[in-house]
């Protein structure tokens, strides 16, 4: 490892706020609205799911929300988390350009999603709130959820998608060793999985499906709240650690990215490493091109509307405006489980169209080429999420070379691949093919957007 140069910060500058990037946009996002009413939702609306801290948060337009010391103790035990240059990388490359990462896989669950876990189980239990239902893709939010209830007390039950909760057992092993109660979705413990399930038994499950469920659960008992690991502002605000610390490191390194890559799927790790970047492009500082990389067969920033639509499939929960491929889209298969949601965040889908970043879609094999590539350079082996990411970092740098450029490329490693490798297992065997969402299916999902008045 003599050739990857590791950034620690110290402890005392771990960021003590978060970054809320509303208060540097040009223009506010589009409001949530209550899909019976059309009228933006207020802080009561959302009561029944969340405690009001968390909804405060959601809705505020200040730039730095402090962190609580209890939140920041327990963050100590894996921030701040380090920044490596990937001098191997780009050797292997022979790319004039400079490859820094932030890797968040150091954290007790092994991805960036306790960033945001540990404040929200921090906040329901402030708020006297016993139980919390949420949902996950591949296990990351699930696992980083229960990590955080443990710590405050709190029952979790983590509806995770059914493809996944077969493909990533030791996941599910994770989540249980914690202490949470995971269970395959679409369920018969709900009436929107029964619904799903009498119309197809053998149904793989979606994120929308499985967030139906959670917020269904959640809505119909007083002692329950609802966690959500992605999407939401405050969620995305939680993770701006990570970008904060980034922009401190490379400080340390004497550098500034000129590109900065991330993998998208609800948008969370996005945001925490390009929200603060932008922020400061915004407030007069050097301009950045952010690249946000998504997966050829959930494409919602390359090939979904820019539209309002449902959080979920069941239609509970009220309508954003972001990119979607339409609430009842159901994504194939494919092992970058976490990247499977049919939406974008409402504020990352607000600076795309702002023309603050840009997008690509990688299919799945060429990023697991791009992963193994990574592993043998560098030495951690990425989650299949986090390989896009990987795949857009190493693009970038390969067209440096072209170009006969040097730039600094910024990309979030955003956790480790330890319970993905059957994945890996399945892409040495030949088993791994690139999975393509059905153009008929999709068509459909979008005709059937709600429809929202033109004055909104």
């Amino acid at each position: 490892m003599a050739d990857t140069v590791k950034y620690l910060l110290d402890e005392s500058r771990m960021p003590k706020v978060w970054y809320n990037i509303m208060a540097d946009l040009p223009s506010p996002p589009a409001p949530v609205l209550h899909p019976g009413t059309m009228q933006p939702v207020g802080p009561d609306d959302l009561a029944p799911l969340f405690p009001m801290s968390l909804i405060m948060q959601e809705v505020s337009t200040d730039r730095e929300i402090e962190i609580p010391e209890p939140v920041r103790e327990i963050y100590r035990q894996w921030r701040p988390s380090p920044l490596f240059r990937a001098r191997r990388l780009e050797k292997a490359l022979q790319t004039p350009a400079k490859i820094y990462y932030k890797y968040e896989g150091v954290s007790p669950a092994g991805s960036h999603k306790p960033n945001t876990a540990v404040p929200q189980a921090f906040f329901n239990r402030e708020a006297g709130i016993k139980k919390i239902t949420t949902e996950t893709g591949a296990g990351q939010w699930g696992s980083a959820l229960a990590f955080a209830g443990a710590l405050f007390g709190i029952e979790v039950k983590v509806y995770m998608v059914r493809v996944s909760y077969n493909q990533k057992p030791y996941r599910r092993s994770l989540m249980e060793t914690y202490g949470a109660k995971c269970v395959p979705s679409p369920s018969a413990e709900t009436n929107s999985g029964r619904a799903i399930l009498a119309q197809n038994k053998d149904h793989p499950g979606s994120l929308g499906i499985a967030i139906s469920e959670a917020v269904e659960v959640a809505a119909t008992n007083d002692d329950t709240k609802y966690a959500l690991g992605s999407v939401l502002n405050n969620v995305l605000t939680h993770q701006t650690v990570v970008g904060q610390e980034a922009m401190a490191q490379l400080e340390m390194a004497g550098d500034y990215p000129d590109i900065i890559v991330g993998c998208t799927g609800g948008g969370s790790n996005f945001a925490g490493i390009a929200f603060p970047f932008i922020g400061a492009q915004l407030r007069g500082g050097k301009k950045v091109r952010v690249v946000a990389i998504e997966p050829a067969a959930c494409p919602s920033l390359t090939r979904g509307r820019f539209a309002y639509d449902f959080g979920d499939t069941a239609h509970l929960t009220p309508l954003v405006k972001m990119h979607t491929l339409g609430s009842t889209f159901t994504p194939p298969g494919f092992h970058a489980g976490g990247l499977r949601y049919h939406g974008m965040a409402p504020l990352v889908s607000h600076v795309c169209n702002l023309g603050l970043i840009e997008a690509k879609a990688y299919k799945q094999v060429e990023c697991f080429s791009a992963g193994v590539q990574f592993a043998r350079a560098e030495g951690i082996v990425p989650a299949p999420e986090a390989n896009h990411a990987v795949k857009g970092a190493i693009d970038e740098a390969v067209r440096c070379k072209t170009e006969g450029k040097s730039k600094v490329i910024l990309f979030n490693l955003c956790g480790h691949g330890h319970f993905d490798m059957q994945a890996y297992i399945d892409y040495f065997g030949g088993k791994l093919t690139d999975q393509h969402y059905d153009e008929a299916e999709l068509a459909m999902a979008l005709a059937g957007l709600p429809s929202v008045p033109a004055t909104v």
